[in-house]
């Protein structure tokens, strides 16, 4: 906690990379542009090409006015460092105190301006910082090189543009409802108990709890040890999460960008087909044998309280064929939900809670190990049965990138029916009905037959979706099936969002004057969880549809929308500090918007307020309880009828 506190407290804006670019070389009007870095000491910038699954790689484009320029050949880079990185697991290249790359354009006209345009992040080993940097290159007859482009006009104008003179201000000063992230803890610990079972951790429960307590003369002393050596599991799986508090520090737009970007969200989906196979038995999953090697022999030289934290990171390296799948599940549903890291910290603890709780409470209670079932066939069972839930996930995965690029491919009645076969095919199994081929012969008994029904049942009430109008909008699915408007039949937005709906926030803001109706400014996203849940379980009960259909005029802003601005609309938002952030699609535009405006990025949030901009109370985040949204609602639209309520005249 206390490292947490010192990333963030160091996380002001500097700029650890100059840039400038230059043309190394003519040929008529062929010119090769150099672009080069100076980096300083202890900080590094990603190479250009980059392995998918890794960090994101500095990107290179143009701006220049159509038919006055090509560009030719792919980029070429100055000589890449290779590295391993242990948060992305995989060699990456970067570059430490220089950096060049080069790329040729043709020049169609003499003078012609040409800017160069960077995206890149810098890194030292506690943070990253993602920037943008525009420069202009200084072609035959033209302008000079802009190291540090200040912002034009347009910029200017346009960032004023995106900022709002808010009435009733206080209302933002109030705290903000949190999610407390109970149920992430709960999910997690869940998630910790199903590991317990699998043949890569519970043989060693009996294994470890017997050599603390058998091997030290005091007893007293080996439930001790036991008993840290479980603290010190816990401890390291919520060190896991620390990374990606440092990804949230450095920029307030991080994990929405993690969250809800189009390749990364194909790159889980990978991963999880992987870890369904691995768990399915045709590979084995594991981190490099040495690893283990290494904490094994650390923890038997060093021993004492140093040596049991050895043995805690061997557990968990040893582990990882059957952690790793559920850790990965609980990473990709944190930062795809709102509150981000401090969710996956929730998750993680509670994780590596459940994994740490047997190993003490069995050196507490050495006899309870008696009671324990037998290693075999069973464990294989729980393994498959983890392997069905994957692919479930990765289709979710797949379903985020459709949905925020909008392909088309896993609309609401084509997601439902992948998992409703997944579900029979799980079934299946657990009737017995076939086997993967590392399996031995054994019958399948009580439990999972049970658990096979349930799954039967499970598929039957996913069926009730795929009519049109569907028998059930699928509450105990919400947040994970697609919206419902998101179809392969025929839908009207309206049919939940209401009449008067909007995507862009001056059309709504006219739309409210014309109508004299309060607007509802709702903060959401293509790929975000808890938004579904919101439109598809809050908003459709009576109290609230009619309050949202008849009394107020609903703009939806969509954060993770890729769609590009028009070239008019593109700029460079400058920031208090002087910096300036590039808005190029949509998504950039509306994120920016809620971040300066409302101090806030998390999504779903809910802004009430009338066409003059007075916010008419306090704004709220997810709000499962249909009562309390409605009355949320009403509450704001008796403020607006109050404001616009004739005063009475006072008179002799």
């Amino acid at each position: 906690m206390v490292l947490f506190f010192a990333l963030t407290a160091n996380s002001q804006v500097i700029d650890p990379i100059k840039w400038e670019v230059s043309i190394s070389e003519q040929r008529g009007d062929t010119l090769k542009l150099s672009l080069n870095a100076e980096i300083i000491e202890d900080w590094y910038t990603y190479a250009y090409y980059m392995d998918e699954g890794g960090p994101i790689p500095t990107e290179i484009s143009y701006e220049f006015t159509e038919g006055e320029y090509t560009v030719l050949d792919d980029v070429a880079e100055s000589e890449v460092i290779r590295k391993f990185d242990e948060t992305f697991e995989m060699e990456i290249g970067i570059h430490e105190q220089t950096a060049t790359f080069t790329q040729s354009v043709i020049q169609h006209k003499q003078g012609a301006p040409l800017n160069i345009v960077v995206d890149y992040q810098s890194c030292n080993a506690e943070r990253c910082i993602f920037e943008n940097a525009v420069l202009a290159v200084p072609v035959p007859g033209g302008s000079s090189v802009i190291e540090n482009p200040e912002a034009t006009e347009k910029d200017k104008t346009l960032s004023e543009a995106l900022k709002l003179d808010l009435g009733n201000g206080q209302y933002l000063e109030t705290d903000q409802e949190e999610n407390s992230g109970w149920m992430n803890f709960f999910l997690g610990f869940l998630g910790g108990l199903i590991a317990l079972l699998t043949p890569c951790v519970f043989p060693m429960i009996p294994l470890t709890v017997s050599f603390f307590t058998k091997g030290s003369e005091d007893k007293r002393k080996g439930i001790f040890n036991a008993v840290l050596y479980g603290l010190f599991i816990a401890l390291i799986y919520v060190l896991l999460s620390v990374p990606f508090h440092v990804l949230d520090s450095i920029n307030e737009e991080i994990l929405n960008t993690i969250s809800t970007n189009v390749t990364l969200n194909v790159v889980f989906f990978v991963i999880f087909l992987v870890f369904a196979f691995s768990l399915f038995g045709y590979f084995e999953l594991t981190l490099p044998s040495s690893w283990g090697t290494k904490m094994d022999q650390k923890a038997t030289s060093l021993g004492g309280v140093l040596g049991i934290f050895f043995m805690a990171i061997t557990l968990a390296i040893v582990s990882f064929s059957c952690t790793g799948p559920i850790l990965g599940t609980l990473l990709g549903n944190s930062l795809s939900s709102d509150g981000g890291a401090w969710q996956l910290t929730y998750g993680i603890a509670g994780f590596g809670l459940a994994l740490a709780l047997p190993f003490a409470l069995f050196a507490m209670f050495p006899n309870w190990l008696n009671s324990l079932p037998k290693s075999g066939g069973w464990m294989t069972t729980v393994k498959v049965v983890l392997g069905f839930l994957e692919l479930g996930f990765a289709f979710k995965f797949l379903s985020n990138a459709d949905l925020v690029s909008h392909w088309g491919i896993l609309k609401r009645e084509i997601f439902l029916g992948v998992w409703i076969l997944l579900s029979l095919a799980l079934a299946a199994y657990l009737f017995g009905f076939f086997k993967f081929p590392h399996e031995g012969k054994s019958k399948r008994k009580a439990i999972p037959v049970l658990l096979g029904l349930l799954f039967v049942a499970f598929a039957g009430y996913m069926t009730l979706g795929l009519t049109n109008p569907p028998k059930s909008n699928l509450s105990l699915l919400s947040g994970f099936a697609p919206p419902m408007f998101y179809s392969v039949y025929d839908k009207d937005i309206s049919d939940i969002h209401g009449e008067h709906t909007y995507t862009d926030f001056e059309q709504g803001v006219a739309a409210a004057r014309s109508l004299n109706k309060p607007l509802i400014i709702d903060f959401t996203g293509w790929a975000c969880v808890n938004c579904r849940k919101m439109e598809e379980q809050v908003w459709v009960e009576p109290q609230v549809r009619a309050l949202l259909h008849e009394e107020y005029v609903l703009v939806s802003l969509y954060v993770d929308d890729r769609a590009p601005l028009d070239a008019s609309e593109q700029f460079n938002f400058l920031r208090q500090d002087g910096s300036l952030k590039s808005i190029r699609n949509v998504g950039n535009k509306w994120a920016t918007f809620q971040t300066v405006n409302f101090k806030n990025n998390s999504q779903p949030y809910y802004v009430l307020m009338d066409a003059d901009l007075n916010l008419l109370n306090r704004p709220v985040g997810y709000t499962p309880d249909a009562d309390e949204f409605a009355s949320w609602l009403q509450t704001g639209l008796d403020n607006f009828n109050a404001t616009k309520a004739p005063k009475p005249i006072i008179g002799n």
